[in-house]
């Protein structure tokens, strides 16, 4: 069977372009599946039955996984069954996966606006590397991009002059995003001061590099971001996603139209965006009880009831 989940990684890796990531949680989700058949007494993956499946998914929830990564690993098997059945010769008549459990929606955790200055204000060490760390945040919140594309930025995909990144995301899809004044001119400080040393004469494409001339990891980033939390005084964990929902949820609080967040975030359709609609309609709420007039009126009905009486 891992022979099999190879084929098909391979396959999704070449004609799908996933990402590493996605490959690798699909590749932990399918050895689920192994080792749900192999306790079950199966070794041939194509002789399941749909009870088979039912019972693979009881086997999930009492992992106690959440609905999300139950999700994810339904799909992941959905699409191993389609290619066994359309690579490998295995009949149509294979009987239908479940379908994955009704997800609810999730609230993004964001941090608010004074949380995101008290982060990026903080005073900027002599080193190199406080200078780096500094304009990673700051590029961070100024563009929303996933910690992924932040860290595979290459010098090349940032304008500086004209204040935009030309970010990768998902299946190696490019969009351009702009860059907010203040996230240009530490960027370009890093660039003159920060970056030339931490090079000492090597060579790199990299954006953001370590003391060593390399690229940055995404676990690398996350130290650094949580470091600089610390620093900050927040006691609530924070994470580059974090991040990335409060720069579209602040964009949103101060009016830009959920079509512009998505093509800054880089998502496939609109649903997705659509999470940050609980946004607009708070800010909505906050909007018709300040300004509608049958409210007004109701106020200054109650102010005057409020006043003494004028004796005539």
């Amino acid at each position: 069977m891992d022979e099999l989940i190879e084929q098909y990684l391979t396959g999704l890796r070449v004609e799908g372009g996933l990402s590493r990531h996605t490959l690798l949680a699909y590749r932990r989700d399918l050895r689920k599946l192994k080792t749900f058949l192999t306790t079950t007494g199966m070794t041939d993956p194509t002789i399941v039955t749909r009870e088979t499946l039912l019972l693979f998914l009881a086997y999930l929830r009492r992992q106690n996984l959440s609905v999300t990564s139950v999700s994810r690993c339904l799909s992941a098997v959905r699409g191993f069954y389609r290619f066994l059945q359309h690579d490998q010769g295995m009949s149509p008549l294979f009987p239908q996966i479940v379908g994955s459990p009704k997800q609810w929606t999730r609230l993004p955790k964001t941090l608010t606006e004074p949380e995101v200055s008290n982060l990026l204000g903080l005073a900027i060490g002599k080193r190199s590397e406080d200078l780096r760390d500094a304009a990673m945040v700051e590029l961070l919140y100024a563009t929303g991009l996933r910690v992924t594309e932040l860290i595979q930025l290459k010098v090349s995909h940032l304008n500086i002059d004209v204040g935009f990144v030309l970010a990768t995301g998902k299946r190696d899809k490019q969009r351009v995003v702009p860059v907010g004044d203040q996230a240009v001119r530490l960027t370009r400080r890093y660039l003159m001061e920060g970056r030339p040393l931490l090079l000492k004469k090597r060579c790199s494409e990299a954006l953001f590099i370590t003391r060593l001339g390399r690229a940055f990891t995404r676990q690398g980033f996350w130290k650094v971001l949580r470091g600089r939390a610390l620093r900050a005084g927040m006691t609530k964990t924070i994470s580059p996603h974090m991040v990335r929902h409060s720069f579209a949820t602040h964009l949103v609080e101060h009016g830009a139209d959920l079509r512009s967040v998505q093509l800054m975030l880089g998502h496939a359709g609109l649903a997705t965006t659509q999470i940050y609609t609980h946004v607009e309609q708070g800010r909505l709420k906050r909007i018709h009880t300040e300004l509608f007039p049958r409210k007004q009126r109701r106020r200054t009905v109650e102010e005057v009831d409020k006043r003494p009486d004028v004796k005539e």
